[in-house]
This record gives C-alpha cells, structure tokens and sequence, in this order.
C-alpha cells in the first residue's frame, strides 16, 4: 500500500474538504461553530499524514459539538450519506473508536451503519483488541448481513495485519478465532467480501501458512467464488513456490517445459527508464501442463547484497509439445516502499515455484 504521508493521499483532507465537512455538518446541525472547527482543523495541516488529517477532523468535532456522545451519534449518522468521498467518511468510525469505548452496543451498531459509507475497519479493531471474545461474536453475525459492506467489515476489521492498522496479537496468534466469520464468506457472491476474505488468509500465511493450507483443502473448489479466493489468499505461498499451494490451483506438479530466448532489454538503464522481460516457454512433454510462471527481481541494497521480489506473471495451461512467448514490461523507478541502487540486477523466470532461466540488467548512475 502507498505510504500514508505521500502528497495524493493527504490531499483528501485538504482545505477544501474540510470546508465540505464543515457545510454538511452545519447542514444537519445548524448550530455548529463552523468557524472554530475550521480554525483547529486546519492548524498544522501540511505536517499531518492521511490517517493523522483523519483523526484531526474526529478530534476537532468532539472539542466543538456541545453534545454528550449519544447526541453527536445522531449528528454524525445524519452526515453520513451527506459526505462527498468514501475514505473521508472514515473520520465517522474514528469518532466511534476515539470516544465510545464506554457503550459497547451503540459503538458497535454505530460502526456497522457508519461502515457502508466508507469501512469501519480501522476503528473496530480498537473494541477487538479490548473485548475480542465479545467483538468477533457479534462480528460472526455480521458475516451474515444481507448488506456487502457489513459482511465485508466481519472479514477486514478482523484480519491479523491490516495495513495502516496495529495487528490483532491475538489473532495472529490464534487464527481460528476468526475461522467461522471466514468460513461464512467463503464463497460470497460479492467480489469486495471475497477479496478481504483472501487478504485476510494471505495475512495468516505469513505466520500460520499451515492452518491456511490445511482450511483450503479441505474446502470445495468447485464453487467459482471459492476458487478464486483460494487463488487469491494463497499468492504469497504460491511465489514462494510453496508446493501444497501450488497443487492446490493445479500447478503443483515439476514443470517439463524449457524457457529460451530470455532476455532483458534494455540491458543497461538509468533509473526511471523501463525493461522488457521476454522468454519463450516450451513444453517437453506431449501431456498439457497447468504452469504458474513468475519472474523475480534480485535488487541491490546499499550495502551491495540483494533482496529478490517477486512478480505475478501469468498461470496458464500449456498444450503438450506447444510453446508461449510471453513478455512483461516495467518501470524501474522510486517507489515508496522501495529505493533502488545502481549495480547488476539478476532476472529470473519461475515456473512452479523452480528457477528455471535468468538474465540481468544494470542500473547506471
């Protein structure tokens, strides 16, 4: 995910938007001090983070409304839908998790309201981490909801390593705890609930890939929905070359294919310019192959070692004795996450989880 503090991101509380939350609210409560909230929120602002701007916008409201917390409940519901961005809205379940630990059942039926309007994924995790027996009870039913946005929250706000989000010890720890709320999405017809019930399982690999892989096979993939979210939740087993996972999408058997003509062009750049990986795949037997086929980075790091990272190509079946060309281009910038180094960067082509050609380019100054 895109760091937090990058420009795009804090832009969504700007001034602009702070004087559209300020309108709305003086819509549905003629008596607030748009003035005085304006004046706090904006203090500051240019230092302040995406998640930081957010919690400004929740703290700034709670020091101007002249209201106990259940009346600045109704205020906020009657705002809800009146707010121009989904992700602003999050400031709502903020409200929730900064200020309502004292009303278990109100915060809680406050954030499944608030929650399809944005997510309420961030500020549930605070009444889990305080009361998770309690929490993902009510979280089960949830899974449950006719509304996607509902089921959904019953997924993300309980994953073990939600970015931007403290992790849920506990659940890291012990993922069965959250094992019925997935087993009731397994094969939701809703693409946003499947994707955060593949996050979810992808998070739990990382600690428990065992548990995942044992929970995948012993479900049906012949529901559509249910397969994809097994391909989904096992992709970072399955660029490991993790064999159970493999075999569980079809590819896990040794790949009988031969890759020729690799090669990296440009083979010489200077940061910021773009390579193009091209290979050809050629089976050695007459059966057709189910082949996931990868390609990983080995990147330099200051020090001069390096550090693989690898990428999704494609999955493919390949007919007996046939052959694919395939190619795959990328921009070999700065990124957030990552800061590159001159030197030679290795290119391997993965096929099953086995190295099976490699190449190389150069980054120059």
């Amino acid at each position: 995910m895109a760091d937090q503090t990058s420009p795009a991101l804090k832009e969504i509380f700007n001034a602009e938007r702070l004087a559209h939350i300020a309108a709305e609210m003086t819509a549905v409560y003629p008596g607030f001090d748009a003035k005085a909230f304006l004046k706090l929120a904006k203090t500051g602002l240019a230092e302040l983070s995406v998640m930081q701007r957010m919690a400004r916008v929740s703290e700034c409201l709670h020091t101007v409304l002249p209201l106990d917390y259940e009346g600045s409940l109704d205020v906020l519901r009657a705002l809800a839908p009146r707010l121009n961005s989904p992700f602003v809205s999050m400031f709502l379940p903020h409200y929730v998790a900064t200020y309502g630990a004292h009303t278990f059942d109100l915060s809680m039926d406050t954030l499944k309201y608030f929650t399809a309007f944005g997510s309420s994924e961030f500020a549930i995790r605070h009444f889990l981490r305080s009361d998770i027996e309690r929490s993902l009870a009510l979280m089960h039913d949830w899974s449950l909801d006719e509304n996607e946005h509902v089921r959904r929250l019953a997924s993300e706000g309980s994953r073990p390593r939600l970015p931007w989000s403290f992790r849920l010890e506990q659940v890291q720890a012990n993922p069965t705890l959250a094992a019925a709320i997935l087993d009731n999405l397994k094969a939701d017809d809703s693409l946003y609930v499947r994707k955060s019930v593949a996050n979810h399982l992808n998070d739990i690999t990382k600690d428990h890939p065992e548990w995942v892989l044992d929970l995948i096979e012993g479900w049906s993939l012949e529901n559509k929905h249910t397969a994809w979210i097994a391909r989904h939740a096992l992709r970072s087993l399955i660029k490991q070359g993790n064999q159970r996972a493999l075999a569980i999408i079809g590819a896990g058997g040794k790949p009988e294919v031969e890759i020729v003509e690799v090669k990296v062009e440009p083979a010489v750049i200077r940061l910021g310019e773009k390579i193009t990986l091209s290979f050809t795949v050629k089976s050695t037997v007459p059966d057709s192959q189910r082949l996931v086929i990868d390609y990983a980075i080995d990147y330099v790091k200051a020090n001069g070692s390096t550090s693989a990272k690898v990428f999704k190509l494609k999955t493919m079946t390949l007919p007996g004795k046939a052959s694919e060309s395939i190619a795959r281009s990328q921009h070999i910038k700065e990124l957030t996450t990552r800061k590159h180094y001159l030197g030679l960067h290795a290119v391997h082509v993965l096929v099953n989880g086995e190295r099976l050609a490699s190449t190389a380019f150069e980054i120059l100054a």
